[in-house]
């Protein structure tokens, strides 16, 4: 019984810390939360920027886990360069290391001041100080827990079953390093898992091991977690375990030395695991560092490019000549131009399948759709990186391919959730359209085609009387439209059996395809509005 309350009180002096260390965490994010991400997208022109950024914003949100995360997310989106990221995360190890010295310093009867102070801040309304209250509960939480661990680690430490534990892991350091790595992963905050361990009282190399190996599972954890990234942020992610678990094996052998160098300085930054843990951090990044270059290839290696995502990589757009826009208006245009050569593949696959009344050409539409989406997402990332060297009308442009490539992401979404799902439901339920309507539909999907052709080469080349036909052919279209739905009703009327099995799946199609050339007319507005050919409405005046 003894024993389980001991666990108990462990587990809850445990929940305490990771509890206070999130209060800090969801605190210093409300306060400074976008100026905690201006630090990360905006500071890492040179590498000791980024760097310095990744330490700061670790020591803000608590979380070299978070700061992974977002480095990560940020070079998703192509705001940070890969090689720069990696330095992120090895200021972000840092920064935790000293999170770590920060709350294990000998200040725990201040923790009451520090929760009062935080409640009243809380109470104050105001965004910042709400979220500066919140922190400040956060670390007195930490500092409390701090000393219930290491009151509910005295039985723990006195017992004979842990007098007979700690020798078998002082003889199996990889096991030990294993052990520790899992309480990180467990706890996802190699800074909890660090704590923990200081409150322990274990062998000096043993513990140096148990750090090593909280370390690595501290970088465990945001692998995991961002699994559902791009291939670019996957490899940031492994790069900063890569970079641990080289560590790791570079250090273990040294354990004994280095437990014996640490306790022998003469300013000590805390317990032998929190000078452990800043030592080994501040140590890997003066290694990693000069060969950053060469980790990312390694990375590379151990996660290549699979055929889908080298499918989904940009071809045009060239981040060295940002600072060029009409170079890069050029090559977003190309980009643009691609994907759209893209989705009328999609449809021509679709129409296929329609014709041929056979489900393999489908196959192929969903895979386009997630490049697509994929690819305007980039298209849309690189344009709004623009520089303020850009003139007005180079603005304009960057609107107008932006809002083209939107549109052709909606054709994508209309094709592969509208008239790909019809067209194989037709298919699978084995109907046939009437003759007649099998051949409006046919025409109006061979029309729907010639016009995205149309839009893409008015896309280009901005001609104004190929703008003009465009937009006529949304009337044209929208007059087919209403025709085939009326002819369809007829033959309802006449009780054709083609047309009453067919009924809401012929006004489907012909609702999607309208809807696409809507969108796929849209890319001539701007042009006849610059030339004065188009009015705001379409109302007649009274």
């Amino acid at each position: 019984m003894a024993s389980i309350l001991g666990f108990l009180q462990l587990a809850g002096a445990v929940a305490l810390l990771l509890f206070g260390l999130g209060l800090v965490r969801d605190g210093m994010v409300e306060a400074f939360g976008l100026r905690m991400k201006l630090i990360l997208g905006a500071g890492t022109r040179t590498g000791l920027r980024a760097f310095a950024s990744g330490l700061v914003a670790t020591l803000g949100l608590q979380s070299s886990t978070a700061t992974a995360l977002l480095t990560a997310s940020f070079v998703q989106r192509e705001m940070i360069a890969t090689r720069r990221a990696q330095i992120v995360l090895l200021g972000a190890n840092v920064g935790t290391a000293m999170t770590a010295v920060i709350v294990s310093t000998d200040i725990t009867a201040v923790a009451p001041v520090l929760v009062l102070l935080g409640y009243g801040l809380r109470r104050r309304g105001t965004t910042v100080t709400s979220g500066v209250g919140t922190a400040l509960i956060g670390v007195g939480l930490m500092l409390v827990s701090l000393t219930l661990l290491d009151q509910a680690t005295a039985p723990l430490r006195a017992s004979p079953q842990m007098a007979a534990f700690l020798p078998m892991l002082d003889q199996a350091w990889p096991v030990a390093l294993a052990f520790a790595a899992g309480i990180a992963l467990l706890c996802s905050s190699s800074l909890a898992a660090v704590l923990l361990i200081g409150s322990l009282v274990l062998p000096p190399d043993l513990t140096v091991v148990m750090v090593l190996g909280a370390n690595l599972g501290g970088a465990m954890a945001p692998v995991l977690a961002g699994a559902t990234l791009d291939i670019a942020a996957r490899r940031v992610l492994l790069g900063n375990l890569t970079v641990r678990a080289i560590g790791c094996l570079i250090a273990l052998p040294l354990a004994g030395l280095a437990a014996g160098a640490l306790n022998a300085m003469p300013l000590a930054v805390g317990p032998l695991a929190v000078s452990a843990h800043l030592a080994f951090n501040l140590a890997l990044a003066a290694l990693i560092w000069p060969f950053n270059g060469l980790v990312c290839r390694l990375v590379a290696v151990l996660m290549p490019q699979d055929a889908h995502a080298a499918s989904t990589a940009p071809r045009w757009l060239d981040v060295q000549v940002l600072d060029a826009p009409p170079l890069a208006l050029t090559g977003a245009r190309r980009e643009v131009l691609d994907i759209g050569d893209s989705v009328e593949r999609m449809l021509a696959q679709t129409r296929a399948a329609f014709r041929k009344h056979d489900p393999a050409p489908l196959a192929e539409v969903r895979a386009i759709e997630d490049q697509v989406d994929r690819r305007q997402q980039q298209v849309k990332n690189y344009l709004s990186r623009l520089t303020g060297d850009a003139t007005e009308a180079e603005r304009r442009q960057a609107i107008d391919i932006l809002d083209y490539v939107i549109n052709l992401e909606h054709i994508g979404d209309i094709i592969d959730r509208g008239l790909s799902p019809e067209v194989a439901k037709k298919i699978g339920l084995g109907l046939r359209f009437s003759g007649e309507g099998f051949r409006e539909l046919d025409a109006l999907f061979l029309l729907t085609q010639e016009n995205l052709r149309m839009a893409q080469t008015v896309f280009m080349t901005r001609d104004r009387d190929m703008a003009r036909r465009l937009m006529e052919q949304k009337v044209t279209i929208r007059n087919l439209e209403r025709q085939s739905a009326q002819r369809h009703l007829i033959r309802l009327r006449e009780g054709q059996t083609e047309s009453r099995e067919t009924s809401s799946l012929h006004l489907d199609l012909l609702r999607d395809l309208k809807r696409i050339n809507a969108h796929a007319v849209s890319v001539a507005h701007p042009i006849l509005q610059d030339e004065g050919l188009l009015i705001e409405s379409r109302l007649r005046g009274s």
